[in-house]
């Protein structure tokens, strides 16, 4: 199993600092969530309480594609990835057009994680159905990967329309990876359609069973083969059994921020390297 860091909580002073230290860690990747507009009413939220969302509105965000291309400079070797990108705000042509502009100019690190949304309230205040986050993603997922990969495309959909066109140049990885998050039924169903892999929650080797269950059901039902399909969850093990016992479940990646505190996030890091890798 991989081991990747996540800054998404993290003050932006530290961002540099853990990503040089993340790869002379050895730590395999590197991963940013993203939020376009947090609306000051958040209502709607799944999650239960009168604070309903994980975070506040005030909570300051960066743009992914940016920020990784800047650590990217920082780096060498740990791959760059976001943990989750929302697809389907953006016209295809904008995302395609990041993705491909850091793929190259991380020489091919890049690994994208995507999803629908768990935040109704961010879609309507700009401007969308929060009814359509799902069906809008499929669709860029499509046309995105018909960028990376093909001469002239034209497109004809639900959502978009466009005449032929001509997209250069194309991702180093052809395409990059896509990896679709979430744990409802209907995102494991995008996952297994459209996903090179699928992003959960944290978990325990226990509660993992589950999602990985009615996942690898809808890749069967899709005539893929579970196997050559990617399996990441975000969280952190507690000891080295945990290890292996996720290994066994086929758990490729697990993405942590081993720290409370932004200062204490390098020194985290270091001990959660000592756990993970035993050294």
């Amino acid at each position: 199993m991989k081991f990747g860091i996540t800054v998404g909580l993290v003050h932006r002073g530290f961002y540099e600092d853990i990503a040089v230290e993340a790869e002379r860690l050895n730590f395999e990747s590197l991963w940013l969530p993203e939020h376009l507009v947090f609306p000051v009413d958040m209502s709607g939220s799944p999650f239960p309480g009168k604070d309903h969302p994980p975070v506040p509105a005030h909570s300051e965000t960066y743009d992914p594609f940016v920020t990784l291309a800047y650590l990217a400079a920082k780096t060498s070797k740990i791959r760059l990835g976001t943990n989750i990108y929302l697809f389907g705000l953006r016209h295809p042509f904008v995302t395609a057009r990041a993705v491909t502009t850091l793929d190259n100019l991380s020489k091919g690190r890049l690994e994208i994680g995507v999803g629908a949304g768990w935040l109704r309230r961010e879609w309507e205040v700009a401007g969308f159905d929060p009814k359509t986050r799902g069906p809008r993603l499929n669709e860029a997922i499509e046309i995105c990967r018909r960028l990376w990969t093909e001469k002239v495309i034209e497109h004809k959909g639900r959502f978009y329309e466009f005449e032929p066109v001509m997209f250069e140049p194309k991702p180093i990885q052809s395409p990059p990876p896509i990896h679709v998050g979430g744990e409802s039924s209907g995102a494991l169903k995008r996952a297994a359609k459209y996903g090179d892999g699928w992003i959960g929650l944290g978990h325990t080797p226990e509660s993992v069973v589950k999602p990985l269950t009615e996942l690898r059901q809808y890749l069967d039902e899709q005539g893929r083969d579970p196997k050559k399909f990617t399996y990441i969850i975000n969280g952190a093990v507690k000891n080295r059994d945990e290890i292996k016992q996720f290994e066994e479940l086929g758990i490729d990646r697990m993405v942590s921020a081993p720290w409370r505190r932004s200062k204490e996030s390098l020194e985290g890091m270091k001990r959660y390297a000592e756990l993970v890798f035993g050294s």
